[in-house]
């Protein structure tokens, strides 16, 4: 028995090889942009497309590859994801356009789909006792939210020696030890049970955000256009189209009747903001540190080490302070510290705010480390048993899509601001300084117009879903157990 345990836990150790990766290349690029950008020039929708591409292959993919293991054999597809998952991060080490590392990147976020679920389930073959499984799967959440709080340090002390292909070269040692181990101490899982792949609601969910979100994109950095407009409506579109389609499948890719549940979308949204106020914040203040207050990239990784530990801290402590306050306390608590700590960052200027900036990743920390831990448990305790297992997929999508949703959105939004306000010479501040150091002081004072708007906006967000959460969450933790299957 002993013996099996400890297979099983150097089992668990291989998993979170991938597992680790997966969410690390989802914020790792947020300080080596300012370097890609002179390296590449990048448009300014380019470089958002750059950072967020992965998240939305992700999180669109993510459901369908979690069926497509259960019927062809998780261990199978967690071996040709994490191939994949090299070859596209040794594509996009050596990219020569920012249209190839974008190719590259897209390529990486299909792998990393098809590397999250099947590691879940895999992991939960390893560990048959319910208490293991449950210790198993604690790791399993405390290693994805490391790899995205550690991301931007890990890039940054990388730049510090190294290329900007580094931050993805590092993936190939790690693949490497994994493809080696994994047919030794891990053992195939289907569940045939399931139904097949809808093809056409993939391709409508994928398309859709995509389009619609290159509209929003091309609009902000570049203005309204016939282009613009039209990839919006026509994504737009797709997207209702995907989710009239879902009303009238057996086995849909996200089942919308879930959402009545007030309990169930209130933790669906603590997945998809915090994520997406992380990344914004994560990404505009890397720019501000760097191209703004011109600080080394290591001193600005550094700075991101406090507010890393607190997301880390809190991730392994959520569970208890859940037993102690109830989920609806912590869930309040969430949204209002991560309002608190974004709207610290309205502090910050052109010549100063590197204290500011380590002060809101702190306090918006500890929110940040509630969202992680208790999202996907409220969820599915939120639905009947016989559900569960819809109400997981949705939570784990909720944040891929807001890790991306968070760029592409207040990104954009950010550019906007930038271009409305900034001296008209180009459309991102990295392209203004070098092509005309005299409009500098205009141009920095633009993009911190740009980051105070949007971490405004996510601040209010984020006060109002706590309002929210207060208002609508039942008062004792009991009434978010598991119900009975109907």
């Amino acid at each position: 028995m002993t013996r099996q345990h400890s297979r099983a836990w150097f089992g668990l150790l291989v998993i979170l090889c991938p597992v680790f990766l997966v969410s690390m290349d989802g914020s790792i690029l947020f300080l080596a942009m300012p370097r890609i950008s002179q390296a590449l020039t990048p448009t300014a929708d380019q470089a958002l497309w750059i950072l967020d591409v992965y998240g939305f292959a992700v999180g669109s993919l993510l459901v369908a590859f979690g069926t497509i293991g259960d019927r062809y054999g998780r261990l199978k597809l967690l071996m040709i994801g994490a191939t994949v998952f090299g070859v596209g991060s040794a594509g996009a080490a050596f990219a020569p356009s920012p249209e190839l590392l974008i190719a590259f990147r897209a390529l990486m976020g299909l792998a990393g789909a098809t590397l999250l679920p099947s590691a879940l389930a895999v992991l939960s073959e390893l560990f048959t006792d319910p208490r293991r499984r449950a210790q198993a799967i604690g790791v399993f959440a405390a290693a994805f939210a490391a790899g995205f709080a550690i991301g931007p340090v890990v890039g940054g002390i990388l730049l510090e020696r190294f290329p900007w292909g580094s931050v993805f070269l590092v993936n190939l040692p790690v693949i490497a030890v994994f493809l080696a181990l994994a047919p030794v101490l891990l053992r195939e899982v289907r569940a045939t049970g399931r139904g097949r792949v809808d093809v056409l609601s993939v391709a409508l969910s994928a398309a859709g955000l995509l389009l619609a979100i290159y509209g929003i994109k091309h609009a902000a950095a570049d203005g309204l256009s016939v282009v613009a407009v039209s990839a919006g409506i026509t994504g737009s579109v797709l997207l209702v189209w995907f989710a009239r389609r879902q009303r009238g499948l057996d086995h849909p890719l996200v089942d919308f009747s879930l959402f009545r549940d007030r309990v169930f979308t209130i933790a669906i949204v603590t997945g998809l903001l915090p994520l997406a106020a992380w990344s914004a914040a994560a990404y505009l203040s890397g720019i501000h540190l760097q191209s703004v207050l011109g600080l080394p990239v290591l001193h600005a990784a550094l700075l991101a080490l406090p507010g890393a530990a607190v997301l880390t801290i809190m991730c392994v402590a959520t569970p208890a302070l859940v037993d102690r306050v109830g989920k609806r306390a912590a869930l309040a608590v969430c949204h209002f510290s991560i309002a608190a700590g974004l709207a610290l960052l309205l502090m910050t200027g052109v010549t100063g705010g590197a204290g500011w900036y380590v002060a809101s990743t702190v306090v918006a920390g500890v929110g940040y480390g509630i969202s992680f831990s208790v999202v996907a448990d409220t969820a599915v305790a939120a639905v009947p048993a016989e559900r569960a297992g819809a109400a997981g997929a949705i939570a784990e999508t909720s944040n891929e899509i807001g890790n991306a949703l968070g760029i592409a959105l207040m990104g954009s939004l950010a550019a906007l601001v930038f271009r409305l306000a900034g001296p008209d010479v180009a459309p991102t501040l990295g392209e203004t300084l070098e092509i005309a150091p005299t409009a500098a002081l205009d141009a920095k004072e633009a993009f911190v117009a740009g980051l105070h708007t949007a971490v405004a906006v996510l601040s209010l967000l984020h006060a109002g879903l706590g309002i929210l959460a207060l208002r609508w969450l039942p008062q004792s933790a009991k009434a978010l157990v598991p119900q009975a299957s109907a």
